[in-house]
């Protein structure tokens, strides 16, 4: 009579214990899954740290390479005159292709956006002119009635000074009133500045003061004569800015990008040392 009571409940302890055993085992594997895929996740993070290193050593050394040319051209640029008149505004937006660079493309977009939006706000017409497909991505949908040109997958081919000119060509062929060229400026490895920087455009040139433009120009000595090779040397000062900014945008990129890596990484092994506390513990139950 006792044995016929008991042997229901020893089987259903039974089938309990195997059913525990099988959440356990489930629970188990997806663990041990989940562990796999940060473990891949930090390799891989690890791996797109060195390549951003790598890549800023050389563009780096570029951008020190072009300071000496870029430079002398925008000061003497800057020895002109500026005032600040109302009238069409273009933003310059210096953007990048690729993604994975904490806020360097995001930075650049919002200020372009800012921008814009304040001059409009004064009644003055915005435009918009840019490198880089994320730049475009961010501001295509707001603003996709203001672009004039943009130029994507540049980083396909080296960046030279030529691709710089092809760029200062579109600019001279819309002639802009004004220009701001918004871009990253590069500090150092874990810091850069987004700026926008008054670029003199050949519509403020005719119409600024000439005694002025005379009195800054004057130290210079220019053969031929100033006046003959004023549009020539205007489109070698856009190719110039463009060029300068480029590279220091690429410098502030890949920066970003081993800065991002480096945390996804930690990120990665704080998980992995979470999920791994867990597998332990269920293995043990």
């Amino acid at each position: 009579m006792f044995a016929r009571r008991v042997a229901p409940v020893t089987l259903s302890l039974a089938q309990g214990a195997i059913a525990q055993q099988s959440r356990n085992a489930a629970s188990l594997k997806a663990l041990k899954a989940r562990m796999r895929s940060f473990e891949n996740m930090k390799k891989i993070t690890k791996s797109m740290k060195m390549v951003a290193a790598a890549k800023l050593k050389h563009d780096e050394r570029r951008m020190q390479m072009a300071q000496p040319f870029v430079l002398p051209v925008k000061e003497l640029f800057a020895r002109l005159p500026c005032e600040d008149k109302s009238g069409a505004v273009t933003f310059f937006g210096m953007c990048s292709d690729k993604g994975l660079c904490g806020g360097v493309n995001t930075q650049v977009a919002k200020s372009c956006r800012l921008g814009m939006g304040e001059e409009e706000g004064k009644g003055n017409v915005a435009k918009y002119m840019g490198i880089g497909a994320k730049g475009t991505a961010a501001l295509k949908r707001l603003f996709g009635d203001r672009f004039t040109v943009s130029f994507e997958e540049c980083a396909k081919v080296a960046w030279s000074f030529a691709a710089a000119s092809l760029v200062a060509e579109k600019i001279a062929a819309t002639n802009p009133h004004r220009l701001k060229v918004v871009s990253n400026k590069y500090k150092s490895v874990v810091a850069y500045d987004t700026v926008g920087a008054d670029t003199v455009t050949m519509d403020q040139a005719l119409t600024m003061d000439r005694a002025e433009f005379s009195k800054a120009m004057d130290v210079y000595s220019f053969e031929p004569s100033i006046y003959e090779v004023w549009n020539d040397l205007h489109e070698f000062y856009y190719a110039s800015v463009v060029h300068g900014a480029y590279l220091e945008g690429a410098v502030s990129e890949q920066s970003s990008r081993m800065n991002a890596m480096e945390s996804a990484s930690k990120n990665a092994n704080e998980m992995l040392e979470k999920i791994g506390l867990q597998y332990n513990r269920a293995r043990q139950a």
